[in-house]
């Protein structure tokens, strides 16, 4: 008994040991996973959350020597623009040569980019035509000898025929002789059978002569046949058309008279035909004999005509300065008529793939060739191109521009235009016209200019307009001495807006300002110039009319 109960409580406890173990296991299961899957999540967040660049400072974006650590707005109103790392002047060493333009001007721009690629640079060279028979396919019938035109088989221009058909016949004395000499030759040749062999030659020599003076006056064989076989001369011959083709001349008439070799009918065989285009000067280095040429006419409108040409002619027309070029193609149908119009349609140029770039892409100096390319967003960087080969809307760059690289390809002169203008104003000498150093946005940043230390400058000018909301006034100034400036008309702040009070368009007066900062200018007195009528100002610009805005535009 004492050993059963002995056994018992070991069975109980080693129970309570396993059910102990499996509820600490299921514990560690069940908080385990939560564990890991938190620091998933964190990761995954980590992972999602995007690297934030760093922020540098804000500049003006007139380009002028003037930064911010906070965002601010120029006299104009207009936002600064932020720099971040990567993007500062002193870490690229091109950035002194790159346009800045705000993301707002972009867009008024119509600036439009677009990646330079390689591309085949095929093109069409287009010139004007005209229908032409083709010269080989034309026959003249000339008589060789003297007659009178007996009667016509064809009597109208345009008709069709065909080869052998009877055109004319014709009536000739000299004709009618010569048939004679022949029958009476032929007759002493039988005559003389039993004469000597000298003699019977002798008037062979005769017959044959007679023969051949019938066959150059273009006899048919069918004629000769029955002149010799029938024995009797003909008073009329008939003459056959030589081709198949299309009467394209007649000047034979019944009853007149005609000399030897006088043109009676042209005849024109049409089944093909010559399309003869003006080709420019610039461009007949590219055109090739046996080249592939496509011809339309405006008869048949989108039907394409196939052919190759055959010839370059050797001269130039000086006054079209255009080369003939032959073209050469079948005319089923005689669809194509002669002396019709023609457009000549011709696939040149390399079909391997250059890198290349629209043509508008292109800013054309006269002595050199610019392309801007989009570095960064804003930014943009004027390159000296080399150009090649030009397709249609596309040239070929062989330096000065890589493949993927963004050009810009719509509003570039602009863009030009805006650069120059920066650079001109930044030439005049004033501080606040690019005349200082650009500061260091770490070193001096906006703000750091204090008004104790600024000079005031004095000038004379006209009142445009007062913005007392802004608290700003246009003044079309004269020339400022002191800052180099050339007259010019610009937006002044005031340091008080009871300085406004006051003021009209087209007031004369004379004023007083400080650089508060670069590029800050701030008019601290004001007042009507005296001695002057209200539109003339004591020190006027030497061309109001040319007077421009620097900073409005912008």
């Amino acid at each position: 008994m004492k050993t059963t109960t002995t056994v018992l409580a070991i069975v109980v406890a080693l129970g309570a040991v396993g059910a102990g173990s499996f509820w600490f296991g299921a514990r560690s299961q069940q908080h385990a996973p939560a564990g890991a899957a938190d620091a998933a999540a964190g990761s995954a967040q980590q992972a999602k959350q995007p690297q934030q660049r760093k922020l540098l400072y804000y500049r003006n974006p007139m380009g002028l020597a003037d930064t911010s650590p906070t965002p601010k707005k120029d006299p104009m109103g207009m936002d600064y623009i932020a720099v971040y790392e990567g993007e500062d002047e002193a870490a690229d060493p091109n950035a002194a040569k790159q346009i800045r333009i705000s993301t707002e001007k972009i867009q008024k721009l119509g600036v439009r980019t677009e990646l330079a690629g390689r591309r085949p640079l095929g093109k069409t060279v287009r010139a004007a035509g005209r229908v032409e028979p083709d010269e080989r396919r034309i026959a003249a019938i000339s008589p060789k000898f003297e007659g009178y035109v007996e009667r016509l088989h064809v009597n109208v221009t345009g008709q069709p025929v065909s080869k052998g058909q009877p055109l004319f016949e014709v009536y000739s004395p000299e004709l009618v002789s010569a048939q004679r000499e022949y029958l009476v030759a032929m007759q002493g040749v039988r005559a003389m059978k039993g004469a000597g062999a000298d003699a019977q030659e002798g008037m062979k020599q005769l017959a044959d002569a007679s023969l051949t003076r019938l066959r150059n006056w273009d006899l048919s064989p069918d004629q000769l046949y029955a002149l010799t076989q029938g024995g009797q001369a003909q008073r009329t011959v008939v003459f056959h058309s030589p081709v198949t083709g299309v009467v394209t001349e007649k000047k034979a008439l019944k009853g007149m008279r005609f000399m030897p070799g006088e043109m009676l009918y042209q005849v024109t065989d049409l089944s093909s035909v010559w399309v003869v285009a003006d080709v420019f000067e610039q461009d007949i280095g590219l055109v090739k004999a046996g080249a592939k040429a496509s011809v339309k006419v405006s008869a048949y409108p989108g039907r394409v005509f196939e052919g190759r040409i055959t010839y370059v002619y050797p001269t130039l027309k000086a006054e079209t300065r255009t080369i003939p070029v032959r073209v050469e193609l079948p005319n089923p149908g005689q669809l194509l008529k002669p002396a019709m119009f023609a457009q000549l349609e011709l696939p040149v140029g390399p079909t391997a793939p250059v890198l290349a770039v629209p043509d508008t892409a292109v800013i054309d100096s006269g002595t050199r060739r610019i392309v801007l390319v989009q570095v960064n967003e804003g930014r943009f960087e004027p390159r000296e191109v080399v150009l090649g080969g030009r397709a249609e809307n596309y040239v070929e760059v062989r330096e000065g521009v890589r493949e993927g690289e963004e050009v810009v390809v719509a509003a570039n002169f602009l863009i030009d235009a805006e650069s120059n203008l920066k650079a001109a104003v930044g030439g005049l000498g004033g501080h606040g016209h690019g005349g200082a150093a650009k500061a260091s946005p770490d070193k001096q940043p906006a703000g750091a200019a204090k008004a104790s230390d600024s000079v005031a400058h004095a000038a004379n000018g006209t009142v445009d307009g007062v913005d007392l909301k802004a608290g700003t006034v246009s003044l079309n100034h004269g020339a400022v001495a002191s800052l180099k400036w050339p007259a010019m008309t610009m937006d002044f702040k005031v340091a008080n807006s009871a300085l406004l009070s006051g003021l009209k368009p087209g007031q004369t007066v004379a004023f007083e300002f400080v650089e508060r900062q670069p590029g800050d200018y701030v008019v601290t007195s004001i007042a009507p110039a005296s001695g002057s009528g209200p539109n003339a100002p004591t020190n006027p610009p030497p061309n109001p009319g040319a007077g421009q805005k620097p900073h409005s535009g912008h």
